[in-house]
């Protein structure tokens, strides 16, 4: 309705809920096969580690050119930065990513997707207004200067472009 004042929260909150019903049409149409599908030779994913485990490809640097990440990667990748930022809204340590298991193919991956969404609801419940102008140190260095507000706009932006990258994948596989 013209006029009528949304809070950032609220704005944020609704940009977040869009971008997860985006994220759903694909999560109800993945396969087990897909996550570990290599669309080009030069790719990352995630590999079998010992006792059952999974190691995702990683470098501090980008390669150049960039691998293109398989969908088991994304989805691995998902879930370091989004539990990243969970556990610093709560002032914990952020885990380093060789911290975070993926799940592995399938239905455990998308309910640990699915589990970390309503962790990070509960997040943004216990945020007031106030509490976005609150300074943090992640993902950027703690002198940055960047508030909450900042932190929930960027997981917002890096689950769109995930989200994006997961369904192009997945669109590209079922046409093959």
């Amino acid at each position: 309705m013209p006029g009528v004042s949304t809070s950032r929260g609220d704005l944020v909150r609704w940009q977040f809920d869009l971008t997860w019903a985006l994220f759903e049409y694909h999560l109800e149409r993945l396969e087990p096969a897909d996550f570990l599908w290599e669309p080009a030779a030069h790719c990352w994913t995630v590999r079998p580690g010992p006792a059952g485990t999974w190691i995702p490809d990683w470098a501090q640097t980008e390669p150049d050119p960039t691998p293109v990440p398989t969908m088991a990667w994304l989805t691995w990748h998902i879930g370091w930065w989004w539990s990243s930022a969970g556990e610093h809204l709560q002032g914990r340590p952020v885990p380093q990513h060789t911290e975070v298991a993926w799940p592995g193919a399938g239905a455990a991956t998308i309910e640990w997707l699915r589990d970390l969404r309503r962790q990070w609801l509960g997040h943004l419940d216990r945020l007031a207004d106030a509490d976005l102008d609150r300074v943090v140190a992640y993902p950027w260095p703690a002198d940055a200067g960047h508030t909450v507000a900042h932190l929930l706009g960027w997981v917002n932006a890096e689950l769109m472009k995930n989200v994006a990258e997961i369904g192009q994948l997945r669109l590209l596989r079922a046409a093959r």
